[in-house]
């Protein structure tokens, strides 16, 4: 199988306002999409679109065929948002949103890094998308962030952000989302994702200006993708997405035992741009 499993190490730094640093062990898909929609794996606990101790379904990811929501001056300058289309399968949303970014990926691999369903519960802070040309050269990626509102926002990453052309992307651009009440929503992600192989290698920094505030990195060694993999996984990391929210709430606690400073979600609602699935409070502050 060309999909695996990799061994994580998450390390989140912190160092403005007050330094604050925690890290854990988790363990991640790399689902070739083909693979999945051609010929679905056979696994005791993995299943495609279907009940199992690890689910992958498809309309859990990218949802660019829902309408994209902009506060309202952002939205009067763009034209009204586009309607709403059936959802394709993951693997055409892939296709048609790098196309939508000049990037044609059409006969190429896409392998998604990500955390499934598991026993039916869904939470991944960010998934991520490497996508190769028809030549298996590596073209693009994606970064699509969700928050514990649900709320879901892509980051495209293409060919100029490999400036040296060995499968590392590397690109500064403006957040303009709610990821955290201790982060601002107007500072830069700072994004270096390479081409996973033998070892997953990703770095995501806050920037405010030229100032580094927050480093977050995910590293680990390839795992193959089997039965009796996924079974050890399950009892070596117990209840892992609920342990993942777990971990973010309890960490901002701390922080706000620390006197970071903290907003409130609809305190910026004008500043969250270009994200799908919008919490209600967005909709209300837009409303009003």
């Amino acid at each position: 199988m060309k999909s695996c499993l990799y061994e994580c190490r998450v390390m989140h730094q912190r160092f403005s306002p007050r330094v604050h640093r925690f890290d854990y062990r988790i363990f991640l898909f790399a689902l070739d999409l083909d693979e999945l929609e051609q010929a679905p794996p056979r696994l005791a606990f993995f299943s495609i679109n279907r009940r199992n101790a690890y689910s992958f379904r498809d309309h859990d990811y990218l949802p660019v065929h829902e309408a994209k929501f902009e506060p309202s001056a952002a939205r009067a300058e763009a034209g009204p948002p586009a309607a709403t289309t059936p959802s394709r399968p993951l693997r055409e949303r892939v296709e048609t949103y790098c196309r939508q970014q000049g990037v044609e990926i059409a006969g190429g691999r896409v392998i998604l890094v990500t955390l499934p369903r598991v026993f039916g519960y869904l939470f991944n802070p960010v998934s991520f998308y490497f996508c190769y040309d028809r030549a298996g050269r590596p073209v693009a990626a994606i970064a699509e962030v969700t928050n514990t509102f649900r709320e879901v926002k892509p980051y495209f990453l293409g060919p100029d952000a490999d400036a040296a052309g060995r499968g590392e992307f590397r690109v500064r651009v403006p957040k303009h989302f709610y990821v955290s009440p201790f982060s601002d929503v107007d500072v830069a992600f700072d994004f270096t994702l390479r081409t996973p192989g033998d070892r997953l290698a990703i770095q995501i920094d806050d920037y405010v200006g030229e100032t580094r505030t927050l480093t977050s990195t995910l590293t680990g060694p390839r795992r193959e993708l089997t039965s009796a993999r996924l079974a050890w996984f399950t009892l070596k990391y117990p209840l892992i997405t609920l342990r993942i929210i777990a971990l973010i709430h309890w960490h901002a606690l701390r922080l706000w035992l620390k006197r970071v400073p903290w907003f409130a979600k609809a305190a910026r609602a004008a500043d969250q741009r270009a994200l799908y699935r919008p919490h209600q409070s967005l909709q209300l502050s837009d409303a009003s």
